[in-house]
């Protein structure tokens, strides 16, 4: 059993168990969550109410998660004095899944980002977000219902590795006079230096999980979104190496675009995924024009940041849009907006993006009757325009409520 300097643990529950290579769940698993910066403390509050309310609403007194705490972020420094300590990691590796609210990420200098080291500790590779509109929340499209896309983004490379040397460092000097001298590449002297890796190990796995995903959820087609025609040795072969997965290890199940073109007509056969891929600043105006083509995405890391936010636009933001990062087979799901500090502790905060994390998190771990039940009760509520005041404000005759209230307005649409 895995020691913890500072974590009190609980004295009943269960780890989930991993058995060739799938999760088991008991019926008290112990789950550790981290509350977050920010209105983290409201909306996990608020999101604890909701999962909890769905665990009993489906499955009586049988089933129960047992909630283990956590610390990142700000309250971690109170404890630990640091935002990332090592009984986290631990915490979440011994116990397989966690769940966790919006940690701040500094813009240019000081701490690095959580996230990513989170990411990149737990090996958490592939980042998982499934953009789908709940009826009655607005949005600035005219046809919202059309995107329901699942966007699988590699999480552990690309400029997000955090390789790179701040403007007349010695480092960044000496990095521009070696290309220089070995390669004879010319770079100003000024220059802020980073570098772009991007592995075939690492995609081939994250395509891996975008198919097994597709296959196990009736979906009808991947689209790999790249800019390959300009960097040819990272997302090109990025593009490459996807395709190659697909005709090598699930031919049976996966049929590319050009051979459906070539000997098909144009339609694609009964019981085959389409592989199909796109230029990216070509993908992000056919998200808007042709939306319902889309189903799964597979990306590089930044590509998918600035995708996931773009499609979450068009459902109603952030705010509504859930999200995890996946590894094999620890999960930490997460709300995916940020710690919006100026609203911190007025119970003002919408918490629909953590809630339904936790619904994906319920999916996850095999618990299907729970996150029904989550997703319906909250359309149920939104359509009732019972909302918090970011969704209130712009829906006419809305109900705005608290946060807690609107937690309470959920609990009690759960059918």
């Amino acid at each position: 059993m895995t020691r913890f300097d500072k974590l009190t643990l609980p004295g009943e529950g269960h780890r989930i168990e991993i058995a060739q290579g799938k999760l088991h769940s008991p019926d008290d698993p112990i789950i550790p969550f981290i509350e977050g910066d920010g209105i983290g403390s409201d909306i996990m509050k608020a999101s604890l109410r909701v999962w909890n309310g769905a665990v009993e609403k489906a499955y009586g007194k049988t089933r129960k998660v047992v909630w283990l705490e956590i610390y990142a972020g700000e309250k971690a420094v109170g404890i630990y004095g640091q935002p990332l300590p090592e009984d986290t990691v631990r915490a979440i590796r011994q116990y397989v899944v966690a769940i966790k609210g919006p940690l701040t990420t500094p813009v240019g200098g000081g701490t690095r980002s959580l996230n990513v080291a989170l990411r990149q500790k737990l090996d958490l590779y592939a980042c998982v977000r499934p953009v789908r509109y709940l009826p009655g929340v607005p949005s600035p499209v005219s046809h919202p219902e059309r995107m329901d896309m699942v966007i699988f983004r590699e999480n552990t490379e690309d400029v997000y590795a955090g390789i790179e040397w701040q403007r007349g460092t010695d480092e960044a000097k000496r990095f521009i006079s070696y290309l220089k001298r070995e390669f004879g590449i010319e770079i100003t002297e000024d220059s802020g230096i980073g570098v772009k890796p991007i592995s075939e190990a690492a995609t081939k796995r994250l395509m891996r999980k975008a198919i097994r995903y597709a296959i196990d959820h009736n979906r009808r087609n991947i689209t790999l979104v790249h800019k390959g025609n300009i960097m040819k040795f990272t997302e090109g072969a990025f593009r490459d190496w996807c395709y190659q997965v697909a005709q090598e290890e699930f031919p049976r199940e996966t049929i590319t675009e050009r051979v459906v073109e070539d000997q098909y007509g144009g339609e694609v056969p009964a019981g085959k995924i389409l592989i199909k891929d796109r230029i990216a600043d070509s993908m992000f105006q056919q998200i808007l024009t042709r939306t319902e083509e889309y189903d799964i995405v597979v990306t590089p890391n930044l590509n998918g940041d600035y995708l996931s936010d773009a499609c979450a636009a068009q459902i109603g933001g952030l705010g509504m849009a859930p999200g995890a990062n996946i590894g094999d087979p620890t999960a930490l799901f997460e709300a995916t907006h940020g710690t919006a500090p100026k609203y911190a502790g007025l119970d003002m905060a919408n918490p629909s993006s953590l809630i339904l994390s936790g619904a994906m998190m319920f999916e996850y771990i095999g618990w299907q009757q729970a996150s029904y039940i989550i997703i319906d009760a909250l359309s149920k509520t939104i359509s009732q325009k019972k909302v918090t005041y970011d969704l209130a404000r712009q829906m006419e005759g809305a109900n705005r409520l608290k946060t807690s209230e609107f937690a309470t307005a959920v609990i009690e649409n759960m059918g």
